[in-house]
């Protein structure tokens, strides 16, 4: 599939994404929305696929929601999400589809990102960034308030209080701050920035079970709502009951015992 507003890139087992409105600084609008939903589909899809890396086109990685309606800009969305409660904003459901994907997902911030460009991030596993990187949930300032599902998933990345005072100033911060709460893994000079994201990419999927992946990264991310660690306990153990007689579970104990690399037979797509 061609693609408008986004690059679409495998390489080694590696998903590159790219956000591709270099000349508006990649700001999200409604065919940037469909396409990364999907991208991520594909992704999904694809065996090939074993993680993704998010960045960014030029100098920006996302200046937020395309405003070049103007005040007009919200106009109409009212009245559309009201009829699809389902869908919600658009930045919601990026979130949620990345929330969704099967895959580990790595957010390389090459440029500033503000906005959309933050909140749909959110649901991703890591981030990363360059240096002295503008970010900002400016939403308050445009009169609105934080979208992109922000209101579950940054108060628990980064801790209720830093969560709204990010929200409620509407100020624009560095990388640096948002290594210093926790929102993001690492700084990394430019030119080592998509490197970096490769080298933790590959750490995630050379050794390990791509089934394993898909199935540990949704215990991770759902037991976040859970109200008892017995409910973890449940997952842990219905996990271990399916997946402990399969195919990989074999190869997994099979490659420690011979010393060698694994080489996992289990399909995400059909396993």
């Amino acid at each position: 599939m061609s693609f408008e507003t986004i690059l679409y890139d495998v390489d080694d087992n590696i998903l590159t994404i790219t956000l591709n409105r270099p000349e508006q600084l990649n700001s999200f609008n409604g065919k940037m929305c469909f396409e990364l939903i999907e991208a991520f589909d594909m992704a999904d899809a694809d065996d090939d696929v074993q993680a993704i890396i998010f960045t960014g086109a030029g100098r920006g990685f996302c200046a937020g929601a395309d405003l070049s309606s103007g005040a007009e800009t919200w106009e109409g969305h009212s009245e559309a999400m009201d009829s699809d409660q389902q869908r919600g904003d658009g930045g919601g459901e990026v979130t949620r589809r990345i929330y969704d994907c099967l895959k580990p997902v790595i957010v390389a911030f090459n440029g500033p990102a503000v906005g959309v460009g933050m909140t749909m991030t959110l649901s991703a596993d890591v981030r990363i960034a360059a240096p002295n990187i503008k970010m900002g949930f400016v939403f308050a300032a445009r009169g609105i308030i934080p979208e992109g599902c922000s209101s579950y998933f940054l108060p628990r990345l980064v801790g209720i209080s830093k969560a709204l005072e990010w929200c409620y100033s509407a100020r624009i911060f560095r990388s640096e701050e948002a290594l210093g709460a926790g929102l993001i893994r690492s700084i990394h000079e430019p030119e080592d920035l998509l490197p970096a994201a490769r080298k933790l990419a590959k750490e995630f999927t050379e050794n390990s079970s791509a089934i394993s992946n898909t199935v540990l990264r949704h215990m991770m991310w759902r037991m976040l709502g859970a109200s008892h660690p017995i409910e973890s306990h449940r997952v842990d153990t219905a996990g271990i009951s399916a997946l402990g007689t399969s195919p990989d579970a074999a190869e997994g104990i099979t490659s420690f015992l011979e010393k060698r690399k694994p080489n996992f037979p289990g399909k995400v797509s059909k396993d």
